[in-house]
Order: C-alpha cells, then sequence, then structure tokens
C-alpha cells in the first residue's frame, strides 16, 4: 500500500486550482462559493434568533456557535459565530428572509455581505507632513513653511494619493495647540497645495477643520473619532467632506495607560460601529466615512500587532479602512534611524495590503508606492 500524496491549498486562485484539475468549466463559478469559507460573528442575539440561526445553518451543513445556555435559557442574549461556505451562508440568508423576530433583516444582510457585487480597490498613500516642533518622527523638520512646502512636493512626486497634514502633534504627553496656531501654520500649505493633490487635514477642532475646508482640504482625519470636539460631525455634514473617524482610548495624556482591556478586535469594531451610526445621524454620508483602529492609541504592542494581522475584519462595517503604522513605536526601534523604521513599517504594511487595507497613511511614500506595484505584480502571476 502507498502513502497518499496530499496538500493543503492555501492563498490560491480556487477558481484556477479548480481548472486545472479539470473541473466543469460550465460550473466552476458557482463551485467557487462552496470552497469559500467565512467565519462571520453577529452581535447580540436573542435566544430566539439564536436558536433560529444555528437550526438555519444545520440545515444546509454549516453550523453556528452560540453561549452554551443557549439552549437552557439561563442567558437573555449571546454572541454567535456562523460558520460555513459562501454557497452556505447565501442559503442561510434567504432562509432568515422567511423567519420572525427581526431576523429577516440579518438575512439581507448576510446576503449583501457575501454578495459579488464591488471589487478591489487600489489602496492609496497618504503621506504625513507634521508641520508641528514635536512630532514623534521627524521632530520639526517641517515645521518651517519652506521645508513643508519642499518635502510635499517631494511626496507628491514619489506617488502621494493624499497629504495629511497636522498642526498639532497627537503623541503621548503632547501639549494641545491653539486653534488659531495651527490655522495659521496650515492655511498657507493649504493655499499652496490645494491644486495639486487631495489634501487631509489632521486635527480634532471643528473650528480648524471648517476653515481648512473652506480653504481647499477635501479630508478631516479626526484622531478623536469626532469625541473631543462636539461640533466636528456637523462640519463634516455641512461641507460633504470624507472624514476619518479613529479609535483612541483616552487623549494625548492618558492613552499611553488607558490600554483596551478586554477583548480588543470587538471592542475596537464595536466602538467604531457606534461612531460610524453618530456619525450617520449627523448627516455624513457613509460613503464619505474612513476608519482607523488607531495603532498606538491605547493599545500594547502585541494588541497593535493583532489590530494588523486582523485589519480586513474592519471592512464588515461597510466603510474604507485606513492603518497608520509608519515609524510607530509597536517597531520596538527607537534608537534606530528613521529608514531603518521604514523596512519595517512596509513589511507590515505588506501584510495589511493582502487583507485588503485601503489606506496606507506612512512617511516614506515612494517606498510604499513601489511596494504597491511589487504586490500588484506579484498577485497577477495567478
Amino acid at each position: 500500500m502507498h502513502d497518499f500524496v496530499f496538500k493543503e491549498i492555501i492563498d490560491a486562485d480556487i477558481k484556477l486550482e479548480l481548472s486545472a484539475i479539470g473541473f466543469d468549466s460550465s460550473y466552476i463559478h458557482k463551485a467557487c462559493e462552496k470552497f469559500e469559507y467565512k467565519n462571520i460573528k453577529v452581535f447580540g442575539l436573542s435566544i430566539a434568533q439564536a436558536n433560529i440561526l444555528k437550526q438555519t445553518a444545520l440545515t444546509v451543513g454549516a453550523d453556528c456557535a452560540t453561549h452554551r445556555e443557549t439552549i437552557t435559557g439561563r442567558v437573555e442574549a449571546t454572541d454567535c459565530i456562523l460558520c460555513g461556505s459562501v454557497s452556505q451562508i447565501k442559503k442561510i440568508a434567504e432562509k432568515l428572509k422567511f423567519q420572525p423576530f427581526g431576523l429577516k433583516v440579518l438575512g439581507y444582510q448576510l446576503a449583501e455581505y457575501v454578495s459579488d457585487a464591488g471589487g478591489i480597490m487600489t489602496p492609496k498613500v497618504v503621506g504625513i507632513l507634521n508641520v508641528t516642533p514635536d512630532s514623534f518622527s521627524d521632530g520639526g523638520l517641517y515645521n518651517d513653511f519652506e521645508n513643508a512646502k519642499e518635502h510635499l512636493l517631494q511626496m507628491i512626486e514619489d506617488g502621494a494619493d493624499i497629504i495629511d497634514i497636522g498642526a498639532e502633534s497627537t503623541r503621548p504627553h503632547a501639549q494641545p495647540v491653539e486653534e488659531e496656531e495651527q490655522i495659521k501654520k496650515l492655511l498657507p500649505i493649504i493655499e499652496f497645495a490645494k491644486d495639486k493633490v487631495v489634501l487631509s487635514i489632521d486635527t480634532r477642532s471643528a473650528k480648524v477643520a471648517e476653515e481648512c475646508i473652506k480653504a481647499g482640504a477635501r479630508i478631516i482625519n479626526d484622531v478623536s473619532g469626532l469625541e473631543y470636539d462636539s461640533k466636528m460631525a456637523e462640519i463634516i455634514a455641512k461641507y460633504d467632506v470624507q472624514v476619518i473617524i479613529q479609535h483612541s482610548s483616552g487623549d494625548t495624556d492618558s492613552m499611553a495607560e488607558n490600554h483596551v482591556k478586554t477583548n480588543l478586535a470587538d471592542e475596537i469594531f464595536l466602538s467604531l460601529k457606534q461612531k460610524i451610526d453618530n456619525a450617520i445621524r449627523a448627516g455624513i454620508g457613509p460613503e464619505n466615512i474612513i476608519v482607523d483602529p488607531g495603532i498606538g492609541f491605547g493599545k500594547t504592542r502585541e494588541q497593535n500587532f493583532e489590530l494588523v494581522k486582523r485589519i480586513g475584519e474592519l471592512h464588515s462595517l461597510g466603510c474604507l479602512v485606513m492603518l497608520g503604522v509608519s515609524r510607530k513605536s509597536l517597531l520596538d526601534m527607537q534608537d534606530k534611524d528613521n529608514d531603518y523604521k521604514d523596512i519595517f513599517t512596509v513589511v507590515l504594511n505588506a501584510l495589511a495590503l493582502e487583507r485588503g487595507v485601503d489606506y496606507l497613511r506612512v512617511h516614506n511614500v515612494k517606498l510604499h508606492r513601489e511596494l504597491i506595484n511589487l504586490m500588484n505584480k506579484f498577485n497577477a502571476v495567478n
């Protein structure tokens, strides 16, 4: 008796794999759905909803994990993890549309989530320009207007799609900068660059945001997630611009000690979901919202790595996703120069690109533009 030869297929185009073994080409598109598996977490279902979801999953050969006391009714609600192939989840979604207890809505949501709609968005490179005297990365190198202009032009030449300009450092324990001082620094840069590249403004202040939008900025990057200034959401909605909503724990004074302590991925996901809902209620269109998990903002080094690894989960929020790991302390290279840090920044961002991140906020634009070009060639091998 001879041994059988087998291997696990990982990160391959299943359509090409099926074709290579001579699978029926007329059915190959539909068959792909049977070979793509998903684990989908559904939060806060009632006992009735959870039991119906589990039974529905079992009828199509899939499964659904629930709290162990769901069957006894000793808990009032449970999170669920639905697992199955895309084909099975589509069948579950159709069955749920005919179920009571509000599960019809879940059915439509699941169907939309696993649909074939949409395509892969080309990731955008967001160049960082700090016009501050105390940036953690460049330490005031571009605080001078002429130096800032020169660096901005270089990032555009290197391939930046967007330039994110900040006049207030958000590093731990950084001192706040008066709104008028921020505006004074930002407006000349905006006037110089507004016709050359899309501009994003890194600010928590609604007043600063409004003045910058009127001057030509098209994106506001609010590290507080619209919570620092109660008027920020109103300004974003008024001018119909994009907003980057970031997760952070605490302000610049407390976030270094205020680490997320529970289920990191769920806590950040649900926090961002609430911020998105608040933004939409304030009149901001979902298409104008970009989410950022906030690497380094109240997280441990290990938690930051987990966020990079699981960055793709944030797409379930229905918004575009940004990641900013560039030269941050999670690299644990405080004694290294920026060129050295950029090498390891690229490694982490390559992992994020594989997980479908839409925006990379970076200091070294040229290196990341070359990374994206290389990965596009790599992915085209199939």
